[in-house]
C-alpha cells in the first residue's frame, strides 16, 4: 500500500447498527456499520455474503437503501448502493416524531449525584 488514498467518495467512519436483508430473505440480519459514504458502505457482522449478493440495507433516519455486495473479507464486507443517499442523514439523532417505533432515548434526572460537601463541616484527621 502507498498510503495515498485513490477513492472518489469520501466516507464517514462510525459505529451504527442496521439490518440486512440478503437477495429478498425474509430474515433480516443485525450488522455494524464501520464506514458509510453517499454511494456505499461497510459492513461488519456474523452474515454469510458473496461478491454480487443483492442486498437491502435499512439504515436509520434513512430507510431501506439497496445495493450489491462488492467485496467480503472475513467478517467484514462492502456494499455498494444503487443509488447515492445523505450519508450525514444517518449520523444525526433519532426525532420524537420518527415513526419508525423507536424510542428515543431522553435524559434522566431521577439520579443525580449528591451535591459536594460543605468545607466548613469536614473534619480534619
Amino acid at each position: 500500500m502507498t498510503g495515498v488514498e485513490t477513492r472518489s467518495v469520501a466516507r464517514d467512519s462510525l459505529f451504527l447498527l442496521a439490518d440486512i436483508r440478503v437477495e429478498q430473505n425474509a430474515e433480516a440480519h443485525r450488522v455494524r456499520v464501520r464506514n458509510l459514504s453517499d454511494g456505499g458502505m461497510m459492513g461488519e457482522g456474523q452474515l454469510r455474503v458473496q461478491r454480487g449478493h443483492r442486498v437491502s440495507v435499512e439504515l436509520r433516519n434513512i430507510g431501506a437503501v439497496g445495493g450489491t455486495v462488492a467485496w467480503v473479507q472475513d467478517n467484514r464486507f462492502g456494499v455498494a448502493f444503487d443509488e447515492e443517499i445523505d450519508s450525514q442523514k444517518a449520523r444525526r439523532p433519532l426525532q420524537a416524531g420518527d415513526s419508525d417505533g423507536l424510542l428515543v432515548n431522553q435524559p434522566s434526572w431521577a439520579h443525580r449525584a449528591p451535591p459536594p460537601p460543605q468545607v466548613s463541616r469536614l473534619r480534619k484527621i
